[in-house]
């Protein structure tokens, strides 16, 4: 007896949702590559449902049949204009010579070594092979900052894979759709030289289009001709325009006009711009997450059967012959070593984007072009797999991964913060003191303590402060206001309840004119103790202790033996994980664990 199993269409929609997000929350809880769970939620809700039920779940070309492929062109767009304004020219001239190589002679010489082995390996025709092999530029910088926070890379290598998945991402897509331009030029009959011109002409007039659609919005942004508030749905409405706006110009070449629109705004200076990529980074992450499942669940047993023994002979060779020639020969002449070479030419986990290009792609052509998905699907998961799994192992097998407890970003230095930045170095804890006074900062360094000086918050400390051994922020200047700025700055790269700082008021009731708790970190030590209050019992002799609690010696024994009115600060549990302790909740601290308290002079 067949079983049914039906949703309406509103419940469809939320359902994939529900489903693209939460596969992204369960890769974060789990520190797996949310692509695999994206991915095995579309195969459940697509194909491996029509097999228990009598039809899927989730059977896209039935269930928004005419307005699936305007909806995935739209969401094509959306991404592919997010990965635009995460390139600034100015990241290619700061992030090293081995990452202008990757760009301007990785990029181009992995098009064409892509291009030949899905030619004479895959078997796909030459203009599908072009458009395939420009989307295997692209590494998935979605997939790999998960994978270089999980391995803990030092910071050339880290820096190098960082930067070449951020330039590449819009590189490998205009690539592929420079070739997808060429493809329905030739279908339509326009030959040759003809139809080379044809797409020359409607590819710079489609980049024209939305460089100016950028630039006139980047000067109403200046001239305060837009609200607050309107500035990042304006931008998504723009994007849209421009998309369709470009595409009845010249058909098929909106893609190319949301890529400039997002390359013109990355690159012009204006206030909002830190804003608007956040904004664009969440419509981004709900876009791909819901179309990953949509395209996976549209994937039928038949598209997968057109996988064969010449795919996985093509996807050996990618791994382990095409990327790592790509690397070795463009970084010729650069300081990287052998080590960071190889592990730079294994690493390159493909993302999200690929496959929904490819998706747009397939559907778009047909035809001969139905391999495209499954087989970049292949892609995808041999790649995260293979290096999601491989890349901490490798990285400290070749002595590139900081290995030890989680590290400590301290900012705003003082006698407190200098004091506390030595003892956790003690508990081999690494420690980073940033200030913008060299001043304060020569007693730390003097007391070999890791310093950075200079602002935390500029342009420059995005490419000289090395963040991958940073895990905790503490944030103790005496500038509240200060202070709150740079933990809603930090937040979406650490997480809330990973940025901390002292409080704003003296008493410990509530402070209604101190600033909202919703736009500050966490409270330090606990409410009440200021970073002035703190610097002043440091000069009345306040020290402080570390102890490490036993079987026979537990957290309530160390919390009755300290003096009253003492703090505790932070734990170091047995494994090395770090924990700085919340006031507003009780804590069970585990035997093994060395517990950091400020305590009273016992003079």
């Amino acid at each position: 007896m067949e079983i049914t199993f039906t949703l309406d269409l509103i419940a469809k929609i939320a359902l994939i949702i529900a489903a693209g997000i939460g596969a992204q929350w369960i890769g974060w809880r789990l520190q797996w590559p949310a692509i695999v769970l994206l991915s095995i939620a579309g195969l459940l809700l697509g194909p491996v449902s029509g097999l228990v039920f009598a039809a899927p779940i989730l059977d896209p070309d039935n269930d928004f049949s005419d307005i699936l492929r305007p909806a995935i062109g739209l969401a094509v767009a959306l991404i592919l204009f997010e990965g635009g304004l995460g390139l600034r020219f100015a990241d290619l001239k700061d992030a090293g010579s081995a990452v202008r190589r990757l760009v301007f002679v990785g990029a181009p010489l992995g098009w064409a070594l892509n291009t030949a082995a899905a030619y004479y390996i895959a078997g796909l025709s030459l203009p599908l092979s072009a458009l395939f092999g420009g989307l295997m530029v692209v590494t998935g910088p979605t997939v790999i900052m998960p994978l270089l926070r999980q391995a803990r890379l030092t910071g050339r290598p880290a820096a190098v894979l960082k930067w070449e998945g951020i330039v590449n991402d819009p590189v490998g897509a205009i690539f592929a759709v420079i070739v997808y331009e060429f493809i329905v030029l030739s279908q339509q009959g326009i030959p040759g030289m003809q139809g080379v011109l044809w797409l020359l002409g409607a590819s710079v007039l489609a980049a024209l289009f939305g460089m100016v659609a950028g630039f006139v919005l980047v000067i109403g942004f200046r001239k305060g001709w837009v609200p607050e508030f309107l500035k990042s749905p304006l931008i998504l409405a723009v994007v849209l325009v421009a998309y369709v706006g470009a595409d009845t110009l010249a058909h098929e070449t909106g893609l190319v006009a949301v890529t400039a629109m997002g390359l013109t705004m990355a690159n012009i200076r204006f206030a909002a711009i830190d804003e608007m990529r956040r904004f664009k980074e969440s419509i981004a992450t709900l876009l791909v997450s819901s179309l990953f499942v949509v395209l996976t669940a549209g994937l039928a047993f038949d598209d997968i059967l057109l996988l064969d023994w010449r795919i996985a002979i093509y996807v050996t060779a990618m791994l382990f012959v095409i990327r790592p020639l790509i690397i070795f020969t463009s970084t010729i002449g650069t300081k990287l070593s052998f080590q960071e070479k190889l592990l730079i030419g294994w690493i390159a986990p493909r993302g999200i984007v690929a496959v929904a290009v490819a998706g747009y792609f397939a559907k778009e052509l047909g035809g001969e072009a139905q391999i495209l998905a499954p087989l970049a699907f292949a892609m995808v998961f041999a790649t995260v797999l293979a290096h999601g799994f491989t890349i901490g192992p490798l990285s400290r097998l070749l002595g590139l991964a900081k290995s030890g407890p989680q590290g400590v970003l301290l900012v705003g230095a003082n006698s407190w913060t200098r004091e506390l930045a030595r003892t956790l170095m003690e508990m081999e804890v690494p420690v980073v003191l940033a200030d913008t006074n060299w001043r304060r900062l020569r007693k730390a360094r003097l007391d070999g303590v890791t310093v950075f000086h200079g602002e935390v918050l500029s342009e420059m400390a995005e490419h000289k402060l090395d963040h991958s051994p940073v895990d905790w922020l503490l944030c103790a200047s005496e500038n509240d206001a200060y202070n709150a700025l740079v933990c809603v700055e930090f937040a979406p790269e650490l997480g809330r309840h990973r940025v901390l700082q002292t409080s704003a008021q003296e008493s410990e009731e509530a402070d209604e004119n101190s600033i909202a708790f919703t736009a500050r970190g966490r409270t330090l030590v606990r409410r009440g103790r200021t970073a002035q209050n703190l610097i002043q019992d440091y000069w009345k002799g306040w020290r402080f202790r570390k102890t490490e609690l036993s079987e026979n010696y537990s957290f309530q024994d160390l919390q009755a033996s300290l003096p009253e009115g003492a703090d505790i600060i932070a734990e170091k549990k047995a494994g090395g994980e770090l924990v700085f302790f919340d006031p507003s909740k009780s804590t069970n601290v585990a035997p093994g664990s060395t517990v950091v308290s400020f305590v009273p002079s016992q003079d």
